[in-house]
C-alpha cells in the first residue's frame, strides 16, 4: 500500500521470456497486486512469470495476440474488479525504471491527479538514448496527440509508463479504446472527454537491456495518425457538442472548410495557369482570403481548446 491506498501494476508482455522475471523482481514492495498479461507469446513468457516467487503476481494469457492495448485493458479490468485505488502500467521489457513508480503514483493516491504519465523527453540525453527513428516518430505523434486529445501540456505521447486513479478508470469505456500501439494516444483522447487531470513526469529512458522493439515506424505513424484524426472529431462531438456545448466547434468547422476550399481552388487555378489560361486578380485574392481566414479560424479554435483544458494538469 502507498499512503493507505492499494496499488496495482499491469505488466503487458509479448515474447519477453528473457526480461519478464527481471521486470517483476524490480517492482517496489508497496505494490499490492501485479497483473501480468501475456498477449499470446510464442515463447515461455507466461511460464517465466509464474516462476517468479512473489504472491502478488497473477498471470493471464490471451488466447490470441490482441495488441498491447488489449493486454493493458485486461489488467485494468482486473484492477477494477479488485477496486485498486491506483493502477500503473509497466511493460514487461524492463525499460521502465521501478524507482520512478512511487513519485508517479503518490499524486494519484492523494487525488491530486487522475492520470500520471512518463515523459522521456524531459531529459537532455533523450536524443542520445532513444533510437533516432523512434524519437522522430514520437515527436510527430506527440504533436498530433496534443491537437487530438486537448492535452496541450503533454508530450511524449508514446510513453507507456502510466498510473491511473480508480475514479477515472471506472468512468472509461475500456472496450472502445484502441488495442494496438496507438493505445496511449487514444487513452488521452478518452481521458479528456471526462476532464481527467493529466500530468507528465520526467522519466529516464532505458535501452540496451536486451529488448527488441516490434514497432515499425513507417507503418505505425500513419496508422496512429489516422486514429488521432478520428479521435479528434469524436472528442469534439462528445465533449463540445453532446456533453457541454462550446463555440470552438464552429471555429474548427469554418477553419477546415475555408482551408480545404482555398487549397482546392488554388490547385485548380494552378493547373489552369500551367495549361496557359490566365488567372484574374480577384481569384488570387479569393484564394489568399480563404487560406488566411481558414488558418486564423483554426488557430483560434486551438487557442479556445487550450484555454478550456488549461486546468487539467
Amino acid at each position: 500500500m502507498l499512503e493507505g491506498k492499494r496499488v496495482a501494476v499491469v505488466v503487458p508482455a509479448h515474447d519477453e521470456e528473457g526480461l519478464i522475471a527481471a521486470t517483476l523482481q524490480g517492482i517496489p514492495g508497496f505494490v499490492d497486486r501485479i497483473y501480468v498479461v501475456d498477449d499470446a507469446s510464442s515463447d515461455a513468457t507466461a511460464e517465466r512469470a509464474r516462476a517468479v516467487d512473489d504472491p502478488r503476481v497473477e498471470v493471464h494469457v490471451h488466447d490470441r495476440n490482441r495488441g498491447v492495448g488489449a493486454a493493458i485493458v485486461t489488467g485494468y479490468k482486473r484492477a477494477l474488479a479488485e477496486r485498486m485505488d491506483a493502477t500503473a502500467v509497466m511493460a514487461g521489457d524492463n525499460q521502465m525504471d521501478p524507482d520512478e513508480l512511487e513519485p508517479f503514483t503518490t499524486p494519484v493516491v492523494r487525488d491530486e491527479l487522475d492520470y500520471a504519465k512518463a515523459n522521456r523527453l524531459f531529459t537532455g540525453s533523450a536524443w542520445k538514448l532513444i533510437p533516432r527513428n523512434r524519437y522522430l516518430g514520437n515527436a510527430v505523434l506527440s504533436l498530433l496527440t496534443k491537437v487530438a486529445s486537448g492535452y496541450w501540456h503533454i508530450a511524449d505521447s508514446q510513453a507507456g509508463y502510466t498510473v491511473i486513479s480508480l475514479r477515472v478508470l471506472q468512468l472509461l469505456d475500456l472496450d472502445r479504446i484502441y488495442t494496438s500501439y496507438g493505445f496511449p494516444n487514444d487513452m488521452l483522447v478518452h481521458l479528456n472527454v471526462w476532464n481527467a487531470r493529466v500530468r507528465d513526469f520526467p522519466s529516464r529512458p532505458i535501452y540496451g537491456v536486451g529488448e527488441r522493439s516490434g514497432i515499425r515506424i513507417r507503418r505505425v505513424v500513419p496508422r496512429i495518425s489516422w486514429l488521432l484524426w478520428k479521435g479528434f472529431f469524436w472528442r469534439m462531438r462528445e465533449k463540445y457538442v453532446i456533453r457541454d456545448f462550446h463555440p470552438l466547434v464552429f471555429f474548427y468547422f469554418l477553419g477546415f472548410l475555408m482551408t480545404t476550399v482555398g487549397l482546392a481552388l488554388g490547385l485548380f487555378e494552378t493547373v489552369l495557369r500551367l495549361q496557359g489560361n490566365g488567372i484574374t486578380p480577384a481569384t488570387i485574392v479569393l484564394v489568399a482570403l480563404l487560406l488566411i481566414s481558414g488558418s486564423q479560424f483554426t488557430l483560434f479554435a486551438m487557442w479556445f481548446d487550450m484555454e478550456s483544458n488549461k486546468d487539467l494538469r
